[in-house]
């Protein structure tokens, strides 16, 4: 199970709005206790390749987020990326480009803008399973 505060949320489906027509994407962080994450930070971070269907992450910004997650004793527990135009669910190349089998991937699915979609995946290899996702608050 993974669990996100509504301020959290709502932070994700801002900058994903603001990010339109492309995607937008960033880091999540925070504890770890079992098989239970809590997400505590979710990090804005730059799609360098300015595209509505993939995203990489700047690498700049991607280390300032770790290096913050480390001064605040976060442990990485993965990304998020949105779907501007597309379900919520992992593409093929969301499933290539997994290389954590530990961490958590959140997409946002904009296709319809008054009622974003957000849910969260293990991915292994071709294999996505979706975790449950439960918004706080």
């Amino acid at each position: 199970m993974i669990r996100i505060s509504k301020k959290d949320y709502q932070k994700i489906v801002d900058h994903a709005i603001a990010q339109l027509p492309n995607e937008a994407c960033g880091l999540i962080a925070g504890k770890i206790d079992g098989a239970d994450k809590q997400i505590e930070k979710v990090y804005l971070l730059t799609n360098t390749d300015g595209s509505n269907e993939h995203f990489s992450l700047d690498p700049k910004e991607q280390l300032a987020a770790i290096k913050d997650m480390r001064s605040n004793g976060y442990l990485p527990l993965g990304n998020w990326h949105s779907h501007p135009e597309t379900p919520s669910r992992p593409s093929a190349e969301d499933k290539r480009l997994a290389y954590d089998k530990n961490a958590s991937y959140l997409i946002l699915s904009l296709a319809e803008k008054d009622r974003p979609v957000l849910n969260s995946f293990h991915i292994e290899g071709t294999d996505a399973t979706k975790e449950e996702l439960i918004v706080e608050g």
